[in-house]
This record gives structure tokens, sequence and C-alpha cells, in this order.
């Protein structure tokens, strides 16, 4: 059995996965400060998984007030190599429709904290390479468990991650889909950015709930039309984890999971001891 956990990070109905055993709330504590919530341990299809729900049960967090630190940190603690985010998203064009998943491979970043998305400075420099920032690894067996299941899934696509909470302006959201871009949400860069830096596979399933607002034959984005698309597109995204979790390997040896071998600048004689004290499940191996 592979001592190797696989993360699911999204909204709190996915936990209910038939087959999700041996359940347990585990709370952690981070030098970054309190994640979402506590996570949700347990077995499912032959592994250990960890499931985190992103805003917290209930929906109390606003995607600006999400600790992308904290839940990444969290994760790696805990031993979770993978990790399969499911998030609720606008498309920016026509053929992608209400609960069809978008399997993106490029993120776009119009948020104003850049710097939260991070866990280096306080003394240790590191970049990442990131021209590829979902693990095309994993997102190819997504495709191919999706596919299997006779799911709508789109193969790639560029996933735009505005600051939110209000949806976008008509201007804004024809704009994106001028540019070309695929769909828009609130969420994942930061922690696309996160689980690079802690060397965790990441993947997106973008999940359509809306049309956001540049398709002037369709109403516009409202909560209410979200939460109506969310429960069908929580029940596929169920079945498309409970089929993938058996492929994951059972070792992480996939490119991502070295991605900070040559991405930390200074030198380990100048690195402060604090900063260490804090990075240790990331840097663990490089200490």
């Amino acid at each position: 059995m592979s001592k190797h956990k696989i993360g699911i990070i999204g909204g709190s109905g996915l936990y209910s996965i038939e087959g999700f055993t041996h359940q347990k709330w585990v709370t952690v504590k981070t030098p970054f400060g309190a994640p979402s919530d506590a996570f949700l341990t347990g077995r499912l299809a032959g592994r250990e998984v960890v499931f985190l729900p992103r805003h917290g049960r209930g929906h109390r967090i606003l995607p600006s007030e999400l600790n992308h630190r904290a839940n990444l940190w969290a994760m790696k603690q805990l031993g979770v190599a993978w990790i399969i985010s499911v998030s609720a998203v606008g498309s920016l064009q026509k053929e992608y429709r209400p609960c069809d998943i978008v399997l993106v491979d490029q993120f776009l970043d119009r948020t104003k904290r850049d710097q939260e998305h991070t866990f280096f400075g306080r003394g240790i420099v590191g970049h990442v390479a990131f021209a590829d920032p979902i693990a095309e690894e994993l997102r190819r067996l997504l495709l191919k468990s999706a596919r299997a299941l006779k799911a709508r899934v789109h193969d790639g696509g560029t996933y735009v991650n505005m600051e939110g909470p209000a949806f976008s302006t008509r201007a804004e959201s024809m704009t994106n889909h001028i540019l070309g871009y695929d769909v828009i949400g609130m969420t994942n860069l930061g922690e696309a950015k996160c689980a690079r830096e802690a060397e965790i596979a990441y993947a997106t399933m973008a999940m359509i709930t809306d049309y956001d607002c540049w398709k002037e034959d369709e109403a516009h984005v409202t909560v209410e039309m979200v939460v109506a698309n969310v429960t069908q597109n929580a029940a596929t995204a169920k079945a498309v984890i409970t089929r993938v979790i058996p492929q994951i390997p059972a070792e992480p040896n996939w490119p991502c999971h070295g991605a900070l071998k040559n991405a930390i600048m200074t030198e380990r004689k100048a690195w402060p001891k604090k900063t260490i004290a804090e990075l240790k499940p990331i840097i663990a191996k490089y200490l």
C-alpha cells in the first residue's frame, strides 16, 4: 500500500462519495495560519485520501480569503503527493456548456494577492518553473477517466483566475471571451502555485456552471444559476474521482515531484533557521 496520499479540494458535497471509508476529521496547525477547515482523511478506491472543503463546511470563506499556503502546507504535512481540484467555473466560449468539464492546462493571473501564493521569502529565495502549471500526467488520467464515463469533457484550456467576489462585468467577460480564454474562476491559481512549490502534482477539474456574462443570448451568471448546476457537477466529479484514484501511481516520481531541485537560489548556509522550521514539510529532502 502506498504511504503517499491523494488530496481532493472541492465543495463540501464531494466528501459524501460512496465508498469513502475510515473517515476521520483531522485539524492541522500551520505556520501560515488556519487552513479552510479540518481535513477529512480516509480510504477511497483502495488508496489513502485527504479531502479539504475549499470554502469551509457551510461555504464560509470568500475566494480572496482562502489561505492557499496553509491549505497546501497542511496537505504536504499529511503526506499528500497528488491533488485533484474540483472547481465551479464560468464558460468563456460557447462550446463549453454548463455541466461540461474542462481539464485546463494553463492559468492567467488576474488576482491581487500573488505575494500570498508562495512559500518563499523570509530569507529563502525560490523560483519554481511554472510554464506548465498543471501536472500533465494527472490531467491525462482525469481525461481518460472522464471519457470512459462518457462525460462531456474538454481536453485543455486556459483558466482566468479573477479576484471576485463579485462576478465579472460584461466588459471584462467580453474581453476574456474575445482573447480566447476558456473558463473563469476565483480560486485555483494560488492552489496550483503552492502545490508546485510543495512538489505536489496538481490538476483541476473545471466544472462549468454558467456562461459568465459575455454571451448576450444567455442570462448572466447568478448564485441561483451556479447552485442549480453544482449538484449535477458534483455527481460527475465523484464518478471521475472514484475511477481515477486506482490509476494514480503508488510512488510520486513525476517531474513536478522534484520541482524544487534547482529552484532555490539562496545558499544553503544562509537559510534562516526560523524559515527552515516553517518550511520543513516543503524542503525536508533538501536539508
